[in-house]
């Protein structure tokens, strides 16, 4: 199939030219047609996106899906009239309702942004005042509209806190954003998007930087919202699974055109475009879906495709001690929190508590759990940025932490991290190469051409190119930037790579290349990998053995099939139920 598809209404099932068939007029709340938008550049005009047409009806969810850069975001900042000051609607229409957006003046449009127009945006630390008050961010949106007095913002701002799931809500109103945990502050926002009833809300991306089961909670709480009030949503994701789930219909956009769109079921079980199976083959949630139908049906050749894990360790049956790469014995740390008043005790709070566990040579080992769970406190202890407070940490048989400043170097250069945010933990003024090549200066690894052919191998092995070594940070992706991350992990040729969080932050085509990648860097290299993450989708994928944290306990542990076939606990439960696409029917 192209990867041009015709632009006509007819190869668009659930296009514009079906809506006006089948529809009265007085149901549709937007409607796009033939959108372009195009961005002033020193090059001249670059075009966002193309020819884009769609339509959103009251009390409907229209989900588009699209890898970053695929133009989803712009179009439904186009919608908002949000975009950056040098992009603007080159052709085509926006109605909302009756009114064509692009005709509207801008105090009309404003005026819609705060009676009509609801937004959720991604990123709440972002997008909320961290030296206002969540309750007077609220209030200002509701007295600034015209929505409520002056007297009376502050009740009906406590009412949309209650109404969103946010628990003591007169309380909260008067919390800042930093007292807020990551769930409570998209909470806030969806109040805000919703506070005016609007007719359309924009959700872009509310929850892909939370826990899964935070998601579910969210995105349960914004769907019955919504359907009380008839609100017309427009979802943006980058996950099929997520959008199949949540939407009536399915709009998928590559390079700034959608090519494909219609009801969500009908685009999962019988998608027409190779970019549409490429983000169905991407996208963990349904990754981990096909893996069950493939276990259910017998179907091996799937399921080879589906696991990135090499099998089970032998080591994971039993083994002797010896093949235990790293174990962990009764480890607790307990931090000491300060009070918030001047007068205040400090307290304690117990971070990990008692955790144990093995880590077999060459296998995946997989910590999951929500935020708070104390996995990455447990991983940063691995790796001896933390010391635990009581229990043992030993790595091929030497206690970690035990020794001076020469074993503290020597086990450095065993022990590698890579982190959730490669654009926080790679410097800005580095170039690519000087990245990469930094452990080996700080390690007195040979002189300066050995530096550079060992670069330049590392480059190769994560599929960078040489042109990109004389890159920055900045000129990057969130994937390439990530691929720079594990080069600079592997520079100095580690046993253990300690992953936490390496994907969750990255867009699920770059996503399944990031786990692809690690996949053959551990088969080539004989790498060992603990893999800290929320997402029990991935841990599916890749893992060999999973341990499930809860409030700094190991609730459970075992191999992959026996925790996803026959979990024992309620939270784990809680974990699998809350995968995006978990009942879906899949076409293999």
């Amino acid at each position: 199939m192209s990867d041009t598809p015709e632009k006509t209404p007819a190869t668009l099932p659930g296009s514009i030219a079906d809506d006006r068939a089948d529809d009265r007029a007085d149901d549709v709340v937007l409607r796009v047609e033939d959108l372009c938008v195009d961005f002033r550049t020193e090059n001249g005009a670059a075009r966002a996106v193309s020819n884009a047409s769609l339509t959103v009806r009251r009390g409907q969810t229209v989900a588009i899906v699209g890898e970053s850069g695929s133009g989803k975001t712009t179009l439904a900042m186009a919608v908002l009239g949000l975009l950056a000051s040098n992009g603007s609607v080159a052709e085509g229409h926006i109605w909302f309702k009756d009114e064509d957006l692009g005709r509207v003046s801008t105090q009309r449009m404003a005026h819609l942004r705060g009676t009509e127009l609801g937004l959720v945006p991604q990123d709440p630390m972002t997008n909320l005042n961290p030296i206002m008050r969540i309750g007077q961010q609220i209030d200002e949106g509701l007295i600034d509209n015209g929505l409520r007095s002056r007297r009376d913002a502050r009740t009906r701002t406590v009412e949309l806190l209650d109404e969103v799931g946010l628990p003591d809500a007169g309380r909260r109103a008067s919390q800042y954003p930093h007292e807020f945990s990551g769930g409570m502050r998209q909470r806030a926002l969806i109040a805000m998007g919703l506070s005016a009833r609007p007719a359309l809300l924009v959700a872009d991306e509310p929850t892909s930087a939370l826990d899964v089961t935070v998601q579910r909670g969210i995105l349960d709480q914004l769907a019955g919202l919504t359907e009380d009030l008839g609100t017309a949503v427009l979802l943006i994701t980058h996950d099929l699974g997520l959008a199949a789930e949540r939407a009536d219909t399915v709009v998928v956009m590559y390079q700034g055109e959608i090519v494909e769109q219609g009801p969500a079921r009908r685009v999962l079980t019988a998608p027409q475009h190779d970019y549409t199976k490429r983000l169905m083959a991407a996208a963990p949630s349904l990754a981990s879906r096909r893996i069950e139908i493939a276990r259910e049906r017998g179907l091996d050749d799937v399921l080879d495709d589906a696991l990135l894990a090499p099998g089970e360790d032998g080591a994971a049956d039993g083994t002797a001690a010896a093949d235990f790469l790293v174990s962990v014995k009764d480890v607790s740390k307990v931090f000491s929190i300060r009070g918030s008043g001047l007068l205040s005790r400090s307290r304690d709070f117990t971070a990990v508590d008692g955790v144990s566990l093995d880590i077999p040579r060459g296998s995946t080992v997989a910590v999951v759990g929500e935020s708070g769970s104390g996995k990455s406190t447990l991983a940063r202890m691995i790796l001896d940025i933390e010391k635990p407070t009581t229990g043992t940490i030993t790595f091929d048989g030497v206690l970690v932490g035990a020794g001076g400043h020469r074993d503290q170097i020597a086990y450095r250069r065993r022990v590698q991290p890579v982190f959730q945010d490669p654009y926080s933990s790679l410097d800005p003024l580095y170039s690519v190469f000087r990245a990469i090549e930094e452990p080996l200066r700080a390690h007195n690894y040979g002189d300066a051409a050995a530096r550079r052919a060992r670069v330049e191998e590392l480059a190769e092995q994560v599929a960078l190119s040489k042109g990109q070594l004389r890159r920055f940070p900045a000129e990057l992706s969130g994937g390439q930037r990530q691929r720079v991350a594990i080069a600079r992990a592997l520079a100095l040729s580690p046993e253990l790579v300690v992953c936490d969080e390496a994907v969750s932050a990255l867009d699920v085509v770059v996503q399944a290349q990031i786990l692809q990648l690690l996949a053959g860097l551990q088969e080539e290299l004989g790498l060992t990998y603990l893999f800290i993450t929320h997402d029990l989708a991935v841990v599916r994928q890749i893992a060999d053995r999973v341990l499930v944290m809860q409030e700094g306990r190991v609730v459970e542990e075992g191999t992959v099939d026996e925790v996803f076939d026959s979990p024992a606990t309620d939270y784990t439960r809680a974990l699998l139920d809350a995968i995006p696409g978990k009942d879906l029917e899949l076409a293999l």
